[in-house]
Parts: C-alpha cells; sequence; structure tokens
C-alpha cells in the first residue's frame, strides 16, 4: 500500500497534464502513487495517461465530463495510501513537498490529521511581475492571520485571511476525506476552503511555510456564479460567520470584496462598485481593486464609458436637489 495516493483530476488539459504527473513522480519520496482522473476528456489526454509506463500512474476515466469536485471524489474513492494529495492537472510541485509535509505530520499528535502549503502564482510577461510585486507589498502589511490549528483557523479561512488552495497544496488523510464526504459536488468556487472547514471539524491542519507549489493563473466563472457559489458557501456557514465577525473577523466584508473584484473584471462596473461600497476596503485594497477595474475596461470599454456616465449624472442629480433643498430654506 502506498503512503500517499495523489490525486489529479482532469478535463481537457493534455498540454500541461504531463508536467503535473511528472512533479508528482518526481517527489523525493517514492512510496505513492498517481490517481489521475480523466474527466471525460475530448483532446489528447487519452493518449498522454498511455504514454505512461510507470505502474504507479494509475488512470481512472468518467465517460461524461462530471466536473472537477466529482474528479476529486472519484479520486478519493480509488485512492489506495493513508494521505491522499490532491493536484490541479494545469500545476505542478516542486520535488520535496510531500516530504516536508510529512516530516511536520510525524512531528505532530494524531490529531494533526493533515498540512498544507504555500503557493507561488505564475504570472508571465510585464504586468505579471508587476502583478506580482505589487501583492508582496500589499502582503507585508497585513497583519500576521493564524496559520494552522483547529477551530481557531476556520475564522481566518472564512474571512478569507488564509487560503489553503487545497486543490494542489493538501495533503490529508485519507479515511478523513472519505468520512466528510469530499469535496461538494454542489458549489462552482470556494469549495477548497469549504472543504477544509469540514476537515478541521474532525481535526486540525499543520501548516508548511515553503513555496511548494507552483500555480498556474486560469480563468474565472462568470461573476454571478461565484456570487451564487458566495451565496451557498456562507449560507452554509452562517452560524460560524456570525461567531467570528463577533470576535472581530470581517467575513461578509472580504466576501463583498471577493465579488466587486469579479463583477469589476466582468466589467460590469456599477454592480461593482455596489460591492465595493458594500465591502468598505482599506486604502490597501485600492491597487487590487483599481487593477480589476482595468482588466474590466480591457473587456468591456463601453460599458466603463457608460457606468462612469451614469455615475457623473448621478452626482450631478444628487448636487441639484441638494442646491435646491439649501434654496428652499
Amino acid at each position: 500500500m502506498p503512503r500517499v495516493s495523489v490525486v489529479i483530476p482532469t478535463h481537457d488539459r493534455a498540454e500541461t497534464l504531463p508536467r503535473a504527473i511528472d512533479s508528482a513522480l518526481e517527489q523525493t519520496i517514492d512510496d505513492l502513487e498517481v490517481v489521475v482522473v480523466d474527466d471525460g476528456s475530448t483532446d489528447d489526454t487519452p493518449s498522454v495517461l498511455s504514454a505512461y509506463e510507470d505502474p504507479r500512474v494509475r488512470p481512472i476515466v468518467h465517460a461524461t465530463n462530471r466536473g472537477a469536485n466529482v474528479a476529486r471524489n472519484t479520486g478519493i474513492d480509488h485512492a489506495r495510501g493513508e494521505y491522499v494529495a490532491f493536484l490541479d492537472s494545469d500545476d505542478e510541485w516542486l520535488p520535496e513537498k510531500l516530504e516536508r509535509q510529512l516530516e511536520v505530520l510525524e512531528r505532530r499528535s494524531d490529531e494533526w490529521i493533515g498540512a498544507y502549503c504555500d503557493a507561488t502564482l505564475e504570472l508571465s510577461g510585464p504586468s505579471g511581475r508587476l502583478r506580482s510585486a505589487v501583492a508582496a507589498a500589499l502582503a507585508r502589511t497585513d497583519e500576521e492571520p493564524t496559520m494552522e490549528g483547529g477551530a481557531e483557523l476556520i475564522g481566518e479561512i472564512l474571512a478569507d485571511n488564509v487560503q489553503p488552495g487545497a486543490g494542489s497544496t493538501l495533503l490529508v488523510r485519507t479515511d478523513v476525506a472519505r468520512d466528510v464526504g469530499g469535496f461538494d459536488e454542489q458549489l462552482d468556487r470556494f469549495q477548497d476552503p469549504e472543504f477544509c472547514l469540514r476537515l478541521l471539524g474532525e481535526g486540525r491542519l499543520a501548516y508548511v511555510d515553503e513555496q511548494l507549489v507552483s500555480r498556474e493563473e486560469t480563468g474565472h466563472p462568470p461573476a454571478d456564479v461565484v456570487r451564487a457559489a458566495d451565496e451557498r458557501y456562507l449560507s452554509m456557514y452562517e452560524a460560524e460567520v456570525d461567531r467570528f465577525e463577533a470576535r472581530g473577523y470581517d467575513v461578509r466584508s472580504s466576501h463583498e470584496l471577493v465579488l466587486a473584484k469579479r463583477y469589476l473584471a466582468d466589467g460590469r462596473f456599477l454592480r461593482g462598485v455596489r460591492h465595493v461600497l458594500a465591502a468598505e476596503p482599506s486604502p490597501r485594497r485600492y491597487p487590487g481593486l483599481c487593477w480589476t477595474a482595468a482588466e474590466g475596461v480591457r473587456r468591456r470599454p463601453r460599458r466603463f464609458v457608460a457606468a462612469v456616465g451614469l455615475a457623473f449624472a448621478a452626482i450631478v442629480g444628487i448636487r441639484a436637489i441638494l442646491s435646491s433643498v439649501d434654496g428652499y430654506r
């Protein structure tokens, strides 16, 4: 029986899949298997998988596309290892990733059921380097959140202060992953933190403070899809949200900020501004908001002009009303 089962869900990513598989096979621990769940691919994924003669690679095929969360759960069902680790098919691991996580868990008690690590986001070109530099500078101004533990980690995850990124960074006991029911197959977004919240009901998660995963920037679903998933996610944990907000965590405002960015990036500026106002962000959030707004302008310049015109008309109208009231007085 392998020590670790690596689960890689994939759909039509024949170009990037070999890099993910190879990074799993090149881990500094040998006691593993790689369960690749082909979620109904229509590209050259079958040929890519058939080219691997390594017996550690175990392909599982869905006849039709059923979604990444279903594919991850299929991988959990077929995992034979003591631990299961997840890797998206467009990401890759550093060779010592699993070894570092296992070392941390071996030094802890049995209540520590898993470990996640830090990751880097690969952004290409001059704009990508600028975004990385700005994000790094802003991160240094943040208060240091609680990065590992049990119940104390729940508030940090709900408030989006900690992003475990379970899809590529998490290693967890296989029996616990099964006991909590795997990933929520109804969520199109926030499935990673939601899975971690349920795991925290069973034990504690450790944190390896090393960037051991390289993530590719991928597209986002439409803002309305993100909003629907966000509403479902928060409603599932309404009691916890209320409890941690009473303790000073800005849970709902942080989610308003997430939605603001998605609507701005989609070029839906008035809706985006509405969420910005609801979030009441601190000044250090402005560069990120401006960046996503610029992305939306590039995508839908006409909507931007219309939004500016409506905002200007609203300001003029409000001032006219206030002036008439003053004149009447």
